[in-house]
């Protein structure tokens, strides 16, 4: 059943994409806000308890859900969990966003391209250098695809298998929420304790996704300079889930992506790999790296199905 309402729910996503602040998404994170401002009292208990009414309690009501609608139709069921995968995946906004700031840098707009870029990323044209806009595209739209796409397949797939129904899916694009909202603001809000929970749950909710995600990049691209990467150049990167990524990423297409990359390019004394310097056709490898990971994952998934079918 998984295969089918990933299957169901990646075409409807194609045909008709939400946007990242649909109504669904919208309520998950008034739920997190509402909790944060009513019960955040700094103290260390209170970080993790306030996390965990956050990320799970959704979570947990789309498992009843799951369990209420299977107990009377199957159909029922496949409906709910393709309900959920499509309000929870980001392919299409994911190319839809790429494919923006990649038409602009080859019509030569690089102005464009930077105000399509700062709006994905949601700051200000003038904090993106001219020298490395090229490299954080790439960078963040292979993180971008780990977070919206296969970290959320990975979650989802491992909960089903549980007996969980959806409540994966949700869990990791909350747990993916909080850990990037509840970060220190001007005002003094969340408090040290909310965002050290917050943090610390994502490393470990996101530690196998990441994981799983950087082998489909490095079986679909160039595995051995993935592979190579992962084991030699992760201390370009941060050492956390995004690092590993980074680094297969950089391997699978054999470009720079990190500023020690970038250092390297200018001639300065870095140790470790060189990678190519950042190219425009290096925009289309990314999207390309993406489906075939998304068609290596689906084809894996039908060999699942048909092994549970057959037994």
């Amino acid at each position: 059943m998984s295969f089918f309402a990933i299957l169901i729910a990646l075409l409807l996503e194609q045909a008709r994409p939400l946007s990242a602040d649909n109504p669904v998404q919208r309520a998950l994170r008034a739920w997190a806000r509402w909790l944060r401002r009513s019960l955040d009292a700094g103290q260390t208990s209170y970080g993790w308890l306030i996390w965990a009414l956050a990320a799970v309690t959704p979570a947990l009501l789309a498992a009843l859900l799951y369990w209420g609608l299977a107990y009377f139709s199957a159909l029922l069921a496949l409906g709910w969990l393709v309900a959920v995968l499509y309000v929870t995946l980001g392919l299409r906004q994911f190319s839809h966003q790429l494919s923006d700031v990649r038409q602009a840098l080859e019509a030569g707009d690089e102005d464009s391209a930077r105000q399509r870029f700062s709006r994905w990323l949601r700051v200000e044209p003038s904090s993106l250098a001219p020298a490395s806009l090229l490299r954080r595209v790439i960078a963040h739209a292979v993180l971008t695809a780990h977070r919206q796409v296969f970290g959320v397949l990975v979650a989802f797939v491992l909960f089903w298998m549980l007996g969980l129904g959806p409540a994966g899916a949700l869990f990791y694009c909350q747990a993916q929420f909080l850990a990037h909202n509840w970060r220190a603001r001007p005002d003094g809000t969340p408090s040290a304790a909310l965002q050290h929970a917050a943090a610390r749950a994502w490393v470990w909710v996101d530690w196998l996704p990441a994981r799983l995600t950087a082998l489909a990049f490095a079986v679909v691209g160039n595995f051995e300079e993935a592979a190579a990467s992962c084991r030699g150049d992760t201390d370009r990167y941060a050492a956390d889930g995004d690092g590993v990524v980074l680094a297969a990423s950089s391997g699978a297409l054999n470009v720079g992506l990190s500023t020690r990359d970038a250092a390297a390019q200018r001639g300065e004394d870095v140790d470790g790999m060189r990678r190519a310097e950042p190219q425009l056709a290096h925009l289309g490898g990314v999207l390309a790296l993406v489906w075939r990971a998304v068609v290596l994952w689906m084809l894996l998934l039908a060999l699942l199905t048909l092994a549970q079918m057959l037994a």
